[in-house]
């Protein structure tokens, strides 16, 4: 009964428009190109992006030869609204016109890709091409295309690497079955999903981490998106968009950037950084003012994930009531606040619990 309860919520936000972000080619490109010796000879699923529309399944399409892709896989849902928007693909008439009269979700597996206009390169052109190429598969799904359906499940066990822009609101779904299945993954979410009860303990036990890109990024929205007041725009085209804030990549691919040491500048006082009334540790109220001095356990904002390296600090948990942790219960002093740290009684913003790691350089202070 609860799955079937859990397949509602999934459809119920699958339609609403309010969930529906797509994501720049831009931005895809900047964040990619850091990961690009990890995709050599693998299967990569773009499991919630209508090859028509989504710049991830481009992505990987026109760099499908340069990445050494072996196969790359794609599929779009039922109720998408931008279905069959964007790419002109012809070729495929049956399976298309079949497709766009009931609204049907597919597939497209990809084994190759050839320059068909011969300019040395491979382009959108090429792209259009590719899909009515007898080497690559555009097939009707039977179910409704979603992440969780038995169909795009069998997909996800063949693939190596999934990288994608979930919807919001399912983030911690579309997580816990990557995690299920041991899968490698490059996706799109939200800073603040860090501190989430199930997402939190595989922050603190290293199994995944944040890319290099982050901040406030704007993604084009469905035509019927209500217009906002603000971080909201359409385009000369009358493409809607919306600008969404602390905006990050969530992976488990290992990066150059998780090795590297964030400098400090900051010396330790006790009147700079106060401790907490109900946990032991010491307030530090920006990332860039850790002090280089201190190896007890800190309180940190969010943005320190931006920068943590897991040679350098350890992550002891996080000042939310949700973290029942043995190491976080043992810093709580005061068992009337549970949740966020106080000082003097004033309450602070959630706090990620770190201790800097003694380097064997260094004399301990």
């Amino acid at each position: 009964m609860a799955k079937k309860t859990g397949n509602r919520n999934l459809h119920s936000s699958r339609r609403d428009k309010a969930d529906e972000f797509y994501t720049q080619l831009s931005l895809i490109e900047n964040e990619l190109k850091y990961y690009r010796k990890h995709f050599m000879d693998k299967i990569v699923f773009c499991n919630c992006d209508d090859p028509y529309e989504s710049n991830f399944f481009k992505y990987f399409a026109i760099n499908f030869n340069s990445l050494g892709l072996k196969k790359l896989i794609a599929t779009c849902y039922a109720t998408s609204p931008i279905m069959y928007s964007q790419l002109n693909i012809y070729g495929q008439d049956n399976i298309i016109g079949e497709a766009k009269s009931g609204k049907k979700p597919y597939k497209i597996e990809i084994t190759e890709v050839t320059d068909l206009n011969q300019d040395g390169r491979t382009d959108l052109a090429d792209v259009e091409y590719l899909i009515r190429n007898k080497k690559n598969i555009l097939t009707l799904l039977d179910g409704d295309g979603d992440f969780r359906s038995p169909e795009c499940v069998d997909l996800l066990q063949q693939a190596d690497i999934v990288v994608t822009n979930p919807p919001f609101s399912l983030f911690r779904e579309y997580m816990a079955q990557l995690i299920e299945y041991k899968k490698d993954f490059l996706i799109i979410g939200n800073q603040n999903n860090v501190c989430y009860s199930d997402i939190f303990p595989l922050i603190r036990d290293n199994e995944i981490w944040l890319g290099y890109n982050n901040g406030h990024f704007w993604f084009a929205v469905p035509d019927t998106y209500e217009e906002k007041a603000t971080d909201f725009k359409i385009d000369e085209n009358g493409q809607k968009w919306r600008r969404m804030g602390n905006i990050c990549w969530f992976t488990n691919l290992d990066i150059e950037k998780r090795h590297e040491d964030m400098t400090l500048f900051r010396t330790y006082s006790p009147e700079n950084y106060p401790k907490y009334d109900n946990y032991n540790a010491i307030e530090v109220s920006r990332t860039a003012d850790i002090p280089c001095d201190y190896y007890d356990i800190m309180g940190v904002p969010i943005t320190f994930m931006q920068y943590y390296n897991p040679e350098q600090f350890e992550i002891i948990g996080q000042t939310h009531s949700s973290d029942l942790s043995d190491s976080t219960e043992s810093l709580r002093t005061d068992s009337r606040f549970r949740h966020r740290g106080r000082i003097k009684g004033k309450e602070k913003y959630a706090r990620i619990l770190i201790r800097r790691k003694q380097a064997k350089s260094e004399d301990k202070q």
